[in-house]
């Protein structure tokens, strides 16, 4: 019964009415394809370090090595190539992941990538340093499409497996003996997958205020239609069933729709680059259980917010009928975001990752618990210094209803929140010398000047313009004047294998993976923003829309006194003006006051930007949403009469 009701109560709520249901689908579509990228990113990002786990050996127990495994990196056209040297201790050791078998000693397995660049420059810039070619890996071997791979086989006594090797895990890693080629994620894939989480929860929460918003879009319109079966004898079960039918049932028709979304969304999300490349599309899918995961989590948290906001209907449905003003908020909800923000720089101040992700969370949701009280004390300052009428109008709209005010902003105002938060994490650039690059590769004791006599003849035989000297122990080839890419590329082939697993490397090199992460964090900090601006603007234009047909009675009888419609469109931008201007300075300032304990070095001249650009772009796409609704404004007031809801 309740079902039957509820499709010939919405079915009967005319055009208008309908319009305010497709209203919520579209937001909860939006949330529900945002939320899948949110979480996509954390499961790709899993992907990746299971995909890359192959590369970073875990030391065998005594008597159960198979194998030596090291790795290092090599450069080309200011490109990072991972070079993974193996050996059998034994036969029959099982082949790494993207390799028909275990490498042969002297033969080497490309990547399509590498093989393809090896296959496009001259032998002399690249191909001379992999002289046997013996296949091409799989994509089972790589971290992502288009990843530069070198695969060599080894002996186990060769000088690649048994010299020195840096310690440092930015470097390579050492020969270490293995029992198998499973391995454990690597140090920087951690670090990545500690950055996505942070990452989304500065998304997912903007997404859980406005999915459980679109449950209380044209909230007045129902709540009155609600208060008019309850007046006529419908019990509050009944009432509570209908209204958990409506929302879930449109709820998930948009999850669905949201989830289709995502689906066709991926392989332009597979574009972005990350950590030197992009995305295996198979890596961004989440599994068919988290996937039914947030087709049903999308409908509850609807119904669950539709459901709280039953209480004024069900407790005095007489009030809601004659539109009384509803009870004051509480200054506890303030209190409760100055209490966790004096906690913040303590709760975050050496603990884990997941502390972090729950205090930022927290503050978050305090800002939005906040918000509707500041609007209402926004609004009674605006309605006490009016000077003209629609400041006035506006004043009186905000003290009324401060929730729904807040609902319109609250996308923006959270986006200043992941603003000012990411604005000062955004850190600059490393500053080289300023100097021609230098190829240096340290040499192994008491043999320096030995191998400084053969860099000299390599580069001499390979024509390469660069002296050769000695630093302490290290063999430093310094070219005369600017070189090009392909001269340095030349040198590097030239003086490939001079010091047995070792790269000679220029500073540049040097610090191309803290360039590599400062890129990285960019891209992220660029993402979240454009996610959480989808978000602002959507939240802004869809409740714009439902705030009106909501009042669209009211605006009807404004019209029908005589108040000009441009008035009524005045008053309508400085109720979502004036809120957001306070309220969205407010939130970067919180931003910045949690990212405080976060930051690297100074504030940047990009964080600046960042934060400049974010205000201007989410005050253009607020007044660009508030103006879609306009037509929407002249059609309600053209017609007052009473509707059939």
């Amino acid at each position: 019964m309740n079902l039957d009701l509820t499709w010939r109560l919405l079915r009967g709520g005319g055009r208008k009415g309908l319009l305010g249901t497709w209203l919520t689908l579209g937001a909860v579509a939006v949330s529900t394809a945002l939320l899948l990228f949110a979480v996509a990113a954390n499961v790709a990002f899993d992907a990746r370090a299971e995909r890359g786990a192959w590369r970073n050996p875990v030391p065998a127990a005594a008597g159960d090595a198979v194998a030596v495994e090291a790795s290092r990196f090599d450069y080309v056209r200011d490109r990072t190539i991972t070079v993974v040297d193996l050996a059998a201790l034994k036969e029959g050791v099982p082949a790494p992941p993207g390799l028909p078998r275990f490498p042969r000693p002297g033969e080497t397995w490309l990547s399509p990538a590498l093989a393809e660049l090896v296959r496009e420059l001259p032998a002399a810039e690249l191909g001379a340093r992999y002289p046997k070619v013996a296949g091409t890996l799989g994509d089972e071997a790589l971290v992502f499409p288009g990843e530069l791979v070198a695969v060599t086989g080894q002996e186990p006594d060769a000088p690649a497996m048994t010299a020195r090797r840096s310690d440092d895990w930015i470097v390579g890693k050492p020969p270490v003996k293995v029992a198998s080629l499973a391995g454990t994620p690597s140090e920087d894939s951690e670090a990545y997958k500690v950055l996505a989480v942070i990452a989304s929860v500065l998304m997912v929460v903007p997404l859980l205020v406005f999915g459980g918003a679109a449950a209380r879009l044209t909230v007045a319109r129902r709540d009155r239609r609600l208060a008019a079966l309850r007046l006529v004898g419908a019990t509050p079960g009944q009432v509570v069933r209908m209204t958990v039918a409506e929302a879930v049932l449109v709820a998930l028709a948009g999850a669905l729709a949201g989830a289709v979304v995502f689906a066709l969304a991926v392989p332009l999300l597979a574009g972005i680059p990350i950590q030197g490349g992009g995305w295996f599309v198979a890596d961004l899918f989440p599994g068919a259980l988290v996937l039914a995961g947030v087709l049903v989590a999308v409908p509850l948290l609807v119904g669950l917010s539709a459901v709280a906001g039953l209480r004024r209907v069900v407790v005095s449905p007489l009030g809601v009928a004659k539109r009384e003003t509803p009870p004051g908020m509480r200054f506890v909800r303030v209190v409760a975001l100055l209490a966790v923000l004096a906690a913040f720089p303590m709760l975050t101040r050496g603990t884990s990752v997941a502390i972090v992700a729950v205090a930022l969370g927290l503050a978050f949701l305090c800002l939005n618990l906040a918000g509707p009280w500041v609007v209402g004390l926004i609004g009674r300052i605006t309605a006490r210094t009016a000077r003209g009428p629609a400041p006035l109008l506006a004043g009186r709209r905000l003290v009324d209803d401060p929730r729904s005010a807040w609902r319109t902003v609250s996308g923006v105002a959270l986006t200043g929140f992941v603003a000012g938060f990411l604005g000062l994490l955004s850190p600059g650039a490393f500053a080289g010398d300023g100097g021609p690059p230098q190829l240096r590769v340290l040499a192994p004791a008491g043999q320096v000047e030995q191998l400084a006599g053969q860099a000299r003849e390599r580069l001499a035989a390979a024509g390469v313009p660069a002296g050769v000297k000695v630093v302490k122990q290290t063999v430093v080839a310094a070219f005369q004047g600017e070189p090009g890419a392909e001269t340095l590329d030349r040198a590097r082939t030239a003086l490939a294998g001079l010091v047995p697993g070792r790269t000679p490397t220029t500073e540049d090199d040097e610090q191309r993976f803290g360039v590599q992460i400062l890129a990285d964090v960019r891209v992220g900090t660029v993402v979240v923003l454009a996610v959480s601006f989808l978000v602002a603007i959507a939240s802004a234009g869809i409740t714009a829309a439902s705030s009106v047909l909501d009042r669209r009675q009211t605006y009807g009888l404004l019209r029908l006194a005589g108040t000009p419609l441009e008035v009524l469109d005045r008053a309508r931008r400085a109720e979502t003006l004036i809120p957001l201007a306070v309220m969205g300075g407010g939130a970067i300032l919180v931003g910045a006051f949690c990212a405080t304990p976060f930051m690297i070095g100074g504030v940047s001249t990009a964080g600046v930007v960042t934060l400049v650009a974010c205000v201007a772009l989410g005050f253009g796409g607020v007044i660009g949403a508030g103006a879609l609704s306009r037509p929407l404004l002249r059609s309600v007031t053209s017609d007052p009469a009473p509707r059939p809801d």
